[in-house]
């Protein structure tokens, strides 16, 4: 979508308060269908509940070539949202199946990296086929491609106990560590039903994790969404490049996010394995990355594009590092059983930031635009950006990693 931009804002005569819209609409009907779509995860297990996410996903994202308007791109953008709902309850729920404690921050990390590795592809590969075959057949195109991977889900995936090339000894492994880290002995509530494996009445408000976790990522997962629906059009804007030119910068950037995922993933596993306390690590970690993310604040001080380029690839490989470890501490703190709904709240209280977020962002550079301003406009944004990471390690802090009595 954010690649396909500028042919799709003249063809459509839109602003950016009506891209804005659209995206809006898209990140509304995603967090509004988290929780559910959790709910029904952790119902009917993830091997059936990724498949129908992703069937509704791919037939969504193929309806965009039916879009004929505004409207149409909104009405495409909420199915493809709701298809989007089971993606990370079902991915986190996946990794608290298959790894234990220790190696789950990692695997986040790789498998979070595959939605980096789509971005680094799709420079290369939507501007050339949009203009060989036109942006319906790109939607089409890319659309079908979730149908290849659902037959590969069915006939690969299972969950340890019932795979048959899981032996005795790697289901002892995954197995035998505690899957939850109460956040205090004071939860007492929470704390009680941990033991009970079974049950599926865990009080999660009970945990006052669950408030460090959504304000994490409200306050985070908006600027992930700019980075991701806006950053084509900020160069497009700024720089003056077209669509065939946009490719060589989009990649770098998004080489950055993946191999800040899975190094991101890397590090607070690494720190565990070297004796650290699991919540010592992820909270130095992530203190870390919301640092790197700062210097976006400095980027109307630079004059060309690629320190611009530099610190926007920094920016985002800190993001997604930040993403592996905070689904992590989620996977710490409750039992596998309500993961897919905590993950599901998460997600839910993200998308409310991303939902307003576009709203703002589009008033802002429709307003600097007017002004004949837009770089402006976006510079206030990338102080928001800067800003937001430091909040959101501050709330952490107060609900998570504070509450904890451990050493490193």
């Amino acid at each position: 979508m954010s690649l396909l931009k500028p042919i799709l804002e003249k063809e459509f005569n839109w602003t950016e308060t009506d891209y804005g819209d659209i995206v809006t609409v898209f990140t509304f009907f995603y967090g509004a269908s988290t929780l559910l779509a959790g709910y029904i995860i952790d119902r009917i297990g993830t091997k059936i509940g990724y498949i129908g996410a992703i069937l509704v996903w791919s037939l969504a994202a193929m309806g965009h070539a039916l879009a004929g308007g505004t409207t149409g791109f909104m009405i495409a953008r909420g199915l493809l949202g709701i298809g989007e709902a089971g993606n990370f309850p079902a991915s986190i729920k996946t990794v608290a199946e298959w790894f234990p404690q220790k190696e789950r921050a990692l695997a986040v990390g790789i498998f979070n990296s595959g939605a980096n590795i789509g971005a680094v592809v799709a420079p290369a590969i939507v501007p050339p086929l949009a203009l060989l075959a036109g942006w319906q057949m790109t939607f089409i195109a890319t659309g079908a491609l979730g149908f290849l991977w659902i037959v590969a889900w069915w006939f690969y995936y299972e969950v340890p106990a019932r795979h048959k090339r899981v032996s005795a000894a790697e289901l002892a492994h995954i197995t035998g560590e505690p899957t939850v880290e109460p956040s205090v002995a004071g939860d007492a509530a929470a704390t009680d039903l941990i033991a009970d494996s079974t049950t599926t009445r865990y009080p999660i408000f009970a945990n006052k994790a669950i408030w460090g976790f959504m304000s994490g990522k409200l306050l985070t997962d908006p600027i992930w969404w700019f980075f991701l629906f806006w950053l084509p059009s900020y160069l497009s804007n700024i720089y003056h490049l077209d669509l065939k030119k946009l490719g060589a910068p989009l990649i770098v950037i998004y080489l950055a996010a993946t191999i800040g995922s899975v190094g991101g993933g890397w590090l607070s596993s690494t720190l565990i394995q070297k004796g650290w306390h699991p919540t010592r690590a992820r909270q130095w970690a992530m203190a870390l990355f919301a640092i790197c993310i700062t210097p976006v604040m400095a980027i109307s001080q630079m004059g060309s594009m690629w320190p611009v380029i530099a610190i926007l690839s920094l920016a985002v490989a800190a993001h997604q590092a930040w993403s592996a470890n905070i689904f992590t501490v989620a996977a710490d703190q409750f039992p596998k059983q309500v993961l897919s709904r905590v993950v599901g709240l998460g997600t839910m209280a993200g998308t409310l930031g991303g939902a307003v977020f576009p709203l703002l962002v589009g008033r802002i550079l429709d307003h600097y635009k007017a002004l004949g301003s837009l770089s402006e406009g976006y510079y206030i944004i990338f102080y928001i950006a800067g800003f937001a990471y430091l909040v959101a390690w501050t709330m952490l802090y107060i609900f998570v990693f504070s509450r904890v009595k451990a050493k490193v």
